[in-house]
């Protein structure tokens, strides 16, 4: 009878990503094999590399260890090259805390000491199924138990392909927190002094830029897997042809988060080709409904049955996004170029906060510093960040780089840090753009939220 491992297949594979795109073979299940050491040893002993998972009500405990198995039985010899994480499922999504540590998995068949619990150990006792982690440890891995625990399964995986990925499975699991920092911040974040229920990002760029794949890409995160809402294509003329008001949901089911994007007809240097640029001011000012058919050869007029002609600050566009493609913003024809200037011209007219979008990175794990707070620019890059710096007079810091979802089938932790910490600069611009708002437009707002003292 073939023996199959209780981890989902998308589960398995998010697992061997994590690792470095790994493969795994199940050596050991305890419900299959026997809640014995000498069973769990005699499957796992000189196999290599191995991830052992517990688990744990909705929670998996992954131990991984270079070392050898057999070396774990009564012995709390430190490895270095161990480190341990915890996958919790949170309905359709799934959430990963890491902890580094040079402490390996230790196995026993007796009871403890006093003096064993004090230690920093990840007990495996296989005869009553049970482990035993310090307050320290599940706190780090923010379990919502320590000491003794009955556990359901006991899994151990033989780790495949791992020769020379240690340290890229390692910056893979320190990239996982980062990302959980940013993916926590953003659920928290809220509009300055709550002028507005949410922020609204215009995204504006040539045909084929990115627009609508950033959306995807931003869902894909607050989701958990890769999906496709807005529709993406490689045609030469434009696949957006009405305006899109976007929101993402904090997973399937979740609550709207505090952000909406807009998606425009690509820009196309050819006259009545594309976005008519007269469509540019209305946008900006709210007066463009969602799901508004463009037509490229004239705007939006007052006249329109669906034109907005009394907008609210929460109508109004708060941050433009310029997109463009990395590999070719040195190509730029001079009539695109001058298309970009007159949108560039509206958007400073109105005041409105802007930062450029450099998409199609190839390694998002190169543009990223090791401590993934800064992006570490490249030669290429940064010659291509130049270029947008002069063409558009953005500022450096505003000028962000991401590597969208478009053909991948798997969320990557690298990509997912580029993209929220993108997202994360247009909320802060803003922000800065709602802070500088004059007081008739934001004074009777803000005299309601701020009471008299």
């Amino acid at each position: 009878m073939e023996v199959t491992t209780r981890l989902t297949w998308n589960d398995e594979i998010h697992l061997r990503k994590l690792l470095g795109n790994v493969s795994l073979s199940l050596l050991y299940k305890s419900s299959a094999h026997g809640d014995s050491i000498e069973a769990m040893l005699q499957r796992c002993s000189h196999q290599g590399c191995t991830v052992t998972m517990i688990y744990v009500n909705c929670n998996i405990i992954v131990a991984f260890m270079l070392g050898d198995y057999s070396n774990l039985y009564e012995n709390s010899a430190e490895l270095n090259d161990s480190f341990w994480f915890s996958v919790q499922k949170k309905d359709d999504t799934t959430e990963i805390e890491t902890l580094l540590l040079n402490i390996a998995p230790q196995i026993s068949d007796k009871e403890l000491v006093g003096r064993s619990l004090k230690k920093d150990i990840f007990l495996i006792r296989l005869y009553n199924n049970t482990i035993y982690l310090t307050e320290v440890i599940t706190k780090k891995l923010k379990l919502d138990f320590y000491g003794f625990k009955k556990y359901l399964e006991c899994e151990v995986f033989r780790v495949e392909g791992f020769k020379d990925n240690l340290d890229y499975a390692k910056k893979i699991m320190k990239a996982g927190e980062h990302r959980n920092r940013l993916l926590a911040e953003i659920r928290d974040y809220k509009p300055y002094a709550d002028l507005v229920p949410e922020i609204r990002i215009l995204l504006v760029g040539p045909v084929g830029s990115g627009k609508s794949s950033f959306f995807n890409s931003v869902k894909s995160i607050f989701h958990g897997h890769v999906t496709c809402q807005a529709i993406v294509g490689s045609d030469v003329t434009s696949i957006t042809e009405q305006y899109r008001i976007y929101s993402v949901k904090d997973g399937k089911n979740g609550k709207s988060l505090p952000f909406k994007l807009c998606d425009t007809m690509g820009l196309d240097e050819t006259e009545g080709v594309g976005l008519c640029i007269g469509d540019i001011p209305h946008i900006l000012k709210g007066c463009v409904p969602d799901r508004y058919q463009f037509n490229p050869h004239k705007p939006i007029t007052p006249e329109h049955s669906t034109f907005i002609t009394s907008p609210s600050l929460k109508d109004r566009i708060h941050c433009v996004a310029y997109v463009l493609n990395i590999n070719s913003v040195d190509n730029l024809s001079s009539k695109m170029l001058a298309k970009f200037k007159k949108v560039h011209k509206e958007v400073l007219s109105c005041g409105i906060a802007h930062v450029a979008l450099l998409t199609n990175v190839n390694n998002c794990s190169e543009v990223l510093q090791d401590n993934f707070l800064n992006m570490s620019r490249s030669v290429t890059s940064q010659s291509k960040v130049t270029i947008v710096n002069k063409m558009l007079g953005i500022p450096i810091s505003n000028i962000l780089m991401v590597g969208n979802y478009a053909s991948d089938l798997e969320l990557n932790p690298m990509n997912d840090i580029l993209i929220l910490s993108a997202l994360r600069q247009m909320l802060r611009a803003a922000d800065a753009f709602l802070e500088d708002l004059p007081f008739e437009e934001t004074g009777a707002i803000v005299r309601v939220l701020q009471p008299c003292i």
